[in-house]
């Protein structure tokens, strides 16, 4: 069996090792010569200081909860670089007093109950993968305590609809056991996030998370019937409908709630048969303006891919092998009910109408069907996470902004953000890189997922990463960008979000928290600062 890391990424069985890490440094040391790449240890969980406990619940609900330090310390942070390397550094500056496991609905509410009585934040907590602060409970100072809400044995299939194809699930369940729980009736969710083998489909439906597919259904948003929601002042239960036209849609107003309005613990989710065939190509460019060009008329054209990921030269060289000045276009198609060939073929018809050169394109009906540049693509988008964490521990400052923005507005923003990062850079006495990837495109516009490569000096990488992280956000919003795209707004992005929203749905949104969480015990300081009754 697998063991969790405490500090970082995922299993550490899987962490970065030996050739792999070597081949790493090498690559790095390539492109930032010069950089301190010695290798830091994290430090031993048993030797870290931890707050005292400060709050207990009562005898009736004591058997939901653990104060065992180390389960304290790994419900206490996200995964973001931020998290990771105040962990490398021993620093566990918030961690919950109890963290407590509910088994039942009823579970949820009577914690609830006395959270609210009790003066103590709740924090619900799905997988623990938020790269935005939105699992750490930075609010301990105004409470009696804290607790972290882990819905991870809440985690059945209840229920399948063959007819409606949906299922009713609970949210604490992650993304593996969810998908092999439907692979017996040739049903999947569809829905892959980087984080997909340690995320929850609780986490995923409060964070309005983007799945790994480029275009239509994508967010996890499409893929809901209908949602089960337990707050401080009652259930709300929506009603399974296809679709409907009767006010505001109540599942919309927690989609996307990130725990500060309650916590999901059911939902009804549409489902799709499994694909059967598949189409893939790699598309080399020699200009990257006509690179994104054909982008957008793939994602203008009604062809839908599944995959349509430009990565531009920097981006396409450090993680697909790939050597091309004007960028690669990683395109795939699926289909559960017919071949994909044609919509292939128009695809890269396109691509060569904007200079696009495809040496490799395959179709077929094996699961494995990919060009071998969007083979090494994957393999290095699922090792990306522990790559990360590895250089980390070498001083390297290595994170993602994530953004869209409409398609006239691309440039602009591109440049924004990389003169953004490069100032940054020079203030922080740091040498960088900055790359650009589509992770998914729209008719109007492209989700850019703008890469952080930097050397930087250990023991004052989170400090620097904070001003390289403030210019740039500062320059997304600025050049018309959303602060976020599908990772959430948490805490780290309160700042951008608060400039972003409107200010009369910021009023409603705070009177909604102030109906549904009188007491202000849910998951305070994410996406606004709650009003307290008391």
């Amino acid at each position: 069996m697998a063991t969790r890391s405490w500090w970082g990424w995922g299993n550490q069985e899987d962490a970065v090792t030996g050739p792999e890490r070597a081949a790493l440094t090498k690559r790095v040391g390539a492109m930032l010569p010069g950089a301190d790449l010695t290798v830091h240890a994290a430090p031993d969980i048993a030797a870290l200081d931890v707050p005292p406990v400060r709050v207990r619940l009562p005898a009736s609900l004591r058997h939901l909860a653990s104060e065992d330090r180390a389960d304290r310390i790994v419900h206490g942070h996200g995964q973001a670089f931020r998290d990771v390397v105040r962990a490398l550094l021993g620093r566990v500056d918030h961690v919950p007093d109890q963290v407590v496991r509910p088994r039942t609905e009823q579970d949820v509410a009577d914690v609830l109950d006395w959270c609210a009585e009790a003066d103590v934040a709740a924090v619900p907590f799905g997988g623990g993968t938020s790269v935005v602060g939105g699992v750490e409970p930075r609010c301990g100072a105004h409470y009696s305590g804290t607790i972290a809400l882990d819905m991870g044995r809440m985690d059945q299939v209840l229920e399948i609809d063959h007819t409606s194809r949906a299922a009713h699930i609970q949210a604490g369940i992650l993304g593996p056991a969810l998908e092999s729980a439907l692979r017996p009736h040739e049903l999947t969710l569809r829905h892959f996030p980087q984080s997909f083998e340690f995320s929850s489909l609780g986490g995923w439906l409060a964070t309005r998370a983007g799945g790994h597919y480029a275009t239509v259904y994508t967010h996890i948003d499409d893929m809901v019937e209908s949602l089960r929601v337990v707050t401080p002042s009652g259930v709300s239960q929506s009603r399974r409908l296809p679709g409907s036209g009767a006010g505001p849609s109540p599942d919309r107003m927690f989609l996307g709630s990130e725990g500060t309005l309650g916590v999901i613990t059911e939902a009804w989710m549409r489902l799709r048969e499994r694909p059967r065939w598949r189409a893939g190509a790699s598309v080399l460019f020699d200009d990257y303006g006509r690179a994104v060009a054909a982008t957008r008329a793939i994602a203008q054209s009604g062809l839908f891919p599944a995959n349509c990921r430009l990565l531009d030269p920097v981006e396409a060289f450090i993680n697909a092998g790939t050597s091309s000045v004007g960028g690669v276009l990683v395109l795939g198609f699926e289909s559960a009910d017919h071949p994909v060939d044609a919509s292939m073929a128009r695809a890269v018809e396109i691509c060569r109408e904007h200079g696009g050169q495809v040496p490799e394109a395959i179709s077929g009906t094996d699961s494995a069907v990919r060009p071998a540049a969007a083979d090494t693509w994957r393999s290095s988008f699922l090792r990306m996470p522990y790559q990360r964490d590895a250089l980390a521990a070498q001083s390297m400052i290595v994170e993602t902004f994530e953004t869209a923005c409409t398609w006239d507005r691309f440039d602009a923003l591109r440049t924004a953000v990389t003169d953004a990062a490069s100032a940054a850079f020079e203030s922080v006495g740091a040498t960088g890189v900055v790359t650009c990837r589509f992770t998914h495109v729209y008719p109007d516009g492209p989700a850019p997922y703008f890469g952080i490569y930097a050397a930087g000096r250990w023991g004052s990488t989170v400090d620097q990463w904070d001003e390289i992280k403030a210019a740039v956000s500062d320059a997304l919003v600025s050049s018309g960008g959303t602060i976020t795209h599908h990772h959430a707004v948490g805490r780290d992005h309160r700042l951008w979000y608060d400039r972003q929203r409107p200010a009369p749905f910021a009023a409603a949104l705070v009177a909604a928290k102030a109906a549904l969480d009188p007491a202000g015990i849910l998951n305070p300081g994410v996406l606004i600062d709650p009003v307290r009754a008391r």
